[in-house]
């Protein structure tokens, strides 16, 4: 007995069925040409559709449908069925052009004599084939979704976005018999899409209506199809979620999507989407200008941010990349991640402490650089409140030696990290910060060279952050301490941050400060009671321990005065500041701590015109 073979068998129901749809649609186009005279159907008209059928076969499987095995009702299997029935015209070289079995039909019959059908009937009928075909395929489709919420779902779902993502997120739900989560609506806020149906899954309005179609539909979870969603939306629906119970789940961002939208697409959310910015729309063309083929020397290479703009700048070419900083740990961690080696043996790392003018001097003279970024500093703020000479020594009088190091070799482009911190600062960071600010516009008066400083927020992942601390006390078991439950920030992930640090040192204006936009800002209690929720230790308590030193409850990206204007990019603004002098700087000796803070804190607020050590840059 032969073996049966089931997949052949299968190969060929669709022929069949095409063939059947054949015969039907070319009898009643004839029936329809004679009235409905069935008489009509002749010997001749079993000739022509024999001939349309083989060449419809014939076609189908070398270039259409049953050449290749498509899922059902997509676009594919539409265009190779159009394609196998009326052909198709290739136009760079007309020698390849195919006639569809169609237009065979219609040649054929139409140099007969007698004709075989009456002339009308191929343009009749391969209109009622083609649509018979369609319709057949989406019947098809359509009982291949699950009619209703299988018993073993594990979630009713509430899709928010109607846009690509969702579509597919929702195609791929519906179609899979064995997934555990099931689409019963869809959310959009676009009013054009109100009546919109995917799939059976209609629009039932915009965010808005989450809790009272959460109600109506029994649903357990909301999905956002939205991969470019911003941080600010992700946490409004996030509040409106958790409102009404539903767990939350979101796709990637686009550029870590890969194939088809699907199940396993969907995660929880992170820190991250919440938040961080949306994805960052960089001049690469004015960056690659700026890095590349070009030495760049960056300070502070072992850093949180140092390190991701050593990992990002050799993206864009540069000749060589030098990395410094005096953490040895740090730079080594740095090297292996942008070389994948980490042996410290080359001379793209150097050891050396920017307080150490003649060091940091040898150094330009034998790297030369074209371009610096100056990452190197002191930054947490209780300790510097603490050791404001510290502070001094390092982030004002290290960053004067090192301008003054990159103005003896002749460098082209000097960037100086800042922080919001600066802006009308309260405390001895914001105040060490803001005259490395004044320091640079100084330089900038002094010759070749552009000279910028760029200005933004808290990063998340950085070390010693505010999520450093959360996660260490999460992890022993609490408590989570916040200072205040007012105190905001403002965040950015480091990868964006190091992006726009980038473009604006490729389009910063001589002797200003560049300001990242930095969105929103985030309450710090809302940052702890995500984190606490990621983790699932709702039983660790959070305790407030008032306000520091110095700190405030929300930080500003500009001064009081400081009139920002808008750069070349949508993302970046640029404000002046008051030179401060190397000379003004050199002749300060203190005799106490408080000494250092009260003349940092003096010379950091707002410039006078009145004012005789902090002349204005000149227009």
């Amino acid at each position: 007995m032969h073996h049966f073979d089931r997949h052949a068998a299968r190969r060929w129901v669709w022929p069949t069925l095409d063939l059947a749809i054949w015969t039907v649609a070319v009898a009643g186009s004839v029936a329809l040409r004679f009235d409905f005279d069935v008489t009509q159907l002749s010997t001749r008209t079993l000739i022509f559709l024999a001939a349309v059928g083989s060449i419809h076969l014939a076609l189908g499987f070398s270039i259409g449908p049953y050449a290749i095995g498509h899922a059902n009702g997509t676009l594919e299997e539409v265009v190779d069925l159009s394609r196998t029935v009326f052909g198709a015209a290739e136009v760079v070289d007309l020698s390849r052009t195919v006639f569809g079995a169609a237009a065979l039909g219609f040649l054929i019959n139409w140099f007969t004599s007698p004709l075989l059908v009456p002339r009308s009937v191929p343009l009749i009928g391969v209109c009622i084939a083609l649509v018979a075909m369609f319709g057949a395929r989406f019947v098809v489709r359509m009982r291949g979704i699950r009619g209703g919420v299988a018993t073993d779902v594990q979630h009713r779902v509430i899709i928010y976005g109607a846009g690509g993502g969702g579509r597919q997120l929702i195609r791929s739900l519906v179609s899979d018999p064995g997934g555990k989560l099931f689409p019963v609506a869809l959310l959009d806020d676009d009013p054009a899409k109100r009546r919109w149906r995917i799939d059976g899954i209609r629009v039932l309005g915009g965010r808005e209506k989450l809790a009272e179609v959460s109600a109506t539909t029994q649903a357990t979870m909301l999905a956002v199809a939205i991969p470019s969603a911003s941080s600010a939306l992700l946490r409004e629906l996030r509040e409106h979620a958790a409102a009404s119970g539903l767990e939350m789940r979101v796709l990637p961002r686009t550029r870590d999507l890969l194939g088809r939208v699907g199940e396993r697409d969907l995660r929880s959310l992170d820190l991250a989407d919440l938040l961080g910015r949306g994805e960052v729309q960089l001049d690469a063309a004015a960056i690659a200008d700026t890095i590349g083929g070009r030495t760049v020397l960056v300070t502070g290479a072992g850093g949180s941010i140092g390190g991701e703009l050593c990992r990002q700048l050799v993206r864009f070419g540069p000749k060589k990349l030098v990395m410094l900083d005096r953490d040895e740990s740090g730079l080594h961690a740095t090297q292996l991640s942008v070389s994948g080696r980490g042996l410290l043996d080359g001379d793209d790392t150097v050891l050396a402490d920017i307080r150490d003018a003649s060091r940091i001097l040898e150094v330009m003279e034998q790297v030369r650089p074209d371009v610096v970024f100056h990452a190197a500093a002191l930054k947490h703020l209780p300790l510097l409140e603490t050791y404001p000479g510290e502070a001094w020594k390092t982030n004002v009088i290290g960053t004067q030696n090192v301008l003054m190091a990159a103005r003896a070799v002749g460098i082209q482009v000097f960037v100086n990290i800042s922080t919001d911190k600066a802006a009308n600062p309260t405390c001895v960071l914001g105040y060490s910060k803001r005259l490395t600010e004044r320091l640079t516009a100084h330089e900038a008066t002094l010759g070749a060279g552009r000279y910028v400083s760029v200005r933004f927020g808290n990063v998340l992942g950085s070390r010693g952050s505010v999520i450093t601390a959360f996660t260490q006390q999460i992890e022993k078991g609490g408590p989570v301490t916040v200072t205040h439950p007012d105190v905001e920030r403002y965040f950015m992930l480091i990868p964006e941050a190091c992006q726009l640090v980038l473009q604006a040192a490729a389009i910063g204006a001589d002797g200003r400060v560049m300001v990242l936009e930095m969105g929103e800002p985030v309450k710090i209690l809302s940052v702890a009671k995500t984190m606490l929720e990621i983790s699932q230790r709702q039983d660790i308590d959070i305790v407030f321990t008032g306000l520091r030193p110095g700190e405030k409850l929300t930080e500003e990206l500009f001064a009081p005065g400081e009139s920002a204007e808008r750069s070349s990019h949508p993302l970046v603004s640029y404000v002046d500041v008051p030179a401060l002098t190397y000379d003004e700087v050199a002749r300060q000796v203190f005799g106490s701590p408080e000494a250092v803070r009260e003349y940092m804190r003096t010379n950091a607020l707002p410039a006078t015109d009145s004012d005789p050590l902090r002349p204005s840059l000149p227009g």
